[in-house]
Parts: C-alpha cells; sequence; structure tokens
C-alpha cells in the first residue's frame, strides 16, 4: 500500500509542477506573459506582469532589495541552439545588468534568486559576474527593464568579457528573440 501511495503522490507533484510551469508560460499565474516571435519563443514572470514595477526585493541592495533575479519562465524549441539571456535598463543607456549564457532550449523555470540551470554567467554592466538589480540613481525617474531571452546557434562563440558588448554581440546573433519589461523607480 506504501508503493501505491507513494507513486500516487509522486504523479500528483509531478502534474502539479507542470501545472505550475503551463500557468506561468500562460501568464495565468499571477505574474505576465510576453511573446516573441510566433511559436518560437516565449518569457515570463510571476513576480509581475509585463511592463508592471519590479517588486523591490529585486532591486540592489543600496535601495533595500535583496539583490537576487525575479523568477522567470520561459519556452523555446528544443534543438534550435542554445538561450541566452540579458537584462539591462533602458533609462541608462541600455546598461546590462544581467547575462546568462548556455541555457538549454527546453522550457524552465526558475525560483527567485535562481539563474537558469545549466547556464553560465557573463559580467555585468559593473565587471561583476552575476545578477544587479534595479538602482536607478537619484532624481532619475521611472527606469524600464528589459529581460531579452535569446535563441543563438549552438556553435555561437560568446564574447569575452561581458556587458554591453556581450550583449549587443549575443542580441546580433540571435534567430529568435522574446522580450518582458518591468519598471523600477527610486
Amino acid at each position: 500500500m506504501g508503493s501505491v501511495t507513494a507513486r500516487t503522490t509522486h504523479r500528483i507533484a509531478s502534474a502539479t509542477a507542470g501545472l505550475a510551469i503551463l500557468a506561468v508560460l500562460t501568464g495565468s499565474a499571477g505574474g505576465g506573459y510576453a511573446q516573441g516571435q510566433p511559436g518560437t519563443i516565449f518569457i515570463s514572470s510571476p513576480a509581475f506582469p509585463d511592463g508592471a514595477p519590479i517588486p523591490k526585493q529585486y532591486a540592489c541592495r543600496e535601495l533595500g532589495g535583496q539583490e537576487i533575479p525575479p523568477p522567470l519562465a520561459w519556452s523555446a524549441l528544443p534543438g534550435a541552439g542554445e538561450l541566452a539571456l540579458v537584462m539591462d535598463d533602458l533609462d541608462a543607456g541600455e546598461f546590462v545588468h544581467w547575462i546568462v549564457i548556455g541555457i538549454d532550449p527546453a522550457p524552465g523555470i526558475t525560483a527567485p534568486g535562481q539563474t537558469p540551470t545549466g547556464g553560465s554567467l557573463l559580467p555585468n554592466g559593473n565587471g561583476d559576474i552575476g545578477y544587479r538589480g534595479p538602482c536607478p540613481p537619484a532624481g532619475t525617474g521611472t527606469h524600464h527593464y528589459r529581460f531579452s531571452l535569446y535563441e543563438v546557434p549552438a556553435d555561437f562563440g560568446f564574447p569575452g568579457g561581458g556587458g554591453q558588448q556581450a550583449a549587443q554581440a549575443i542580441a546580433q546573433a540571435a534567430t529568435a528573440m522574446a522580450q518582458y519589461s518591468g519598471t523600477f523607480v527610486r
């Protein structure tokens, strides 16, 4: 009887996880949904709707945030290469806050503070490896942050270094792209 209960519990947990991913990808999990080129690539976050304010916990420590990336969900066509994620601030000269490369092109989801599984980090605009949360300077108003998910060829040679130069090289090599955005004001 115990193994039947364990199998049933495992099936229920698997179905629940699948439904959670589906809810995030379709935007019905309380967050938003943004799409790229139809039928190829999608990105969303359960933490905030597309174009809405990014919750403070994902901001820089200087502004009282936890400096952790928000949870994300994505979908792409398997076998189409690999994925790269770039977060930048459009109101700060496209300052790069986060670059993750080498993401498997299968559907995925992250928890708050998590880097996509299998992904590697490139330096952000400060030259640091990792995520830099929204941190607009005082008096600059609302800043717009863009999460761009790119599909790049499997043999794409990611540039050394990071920051805006790497983000531009990734964008130029992309075969598909999806974007999701949020705002933050000091």
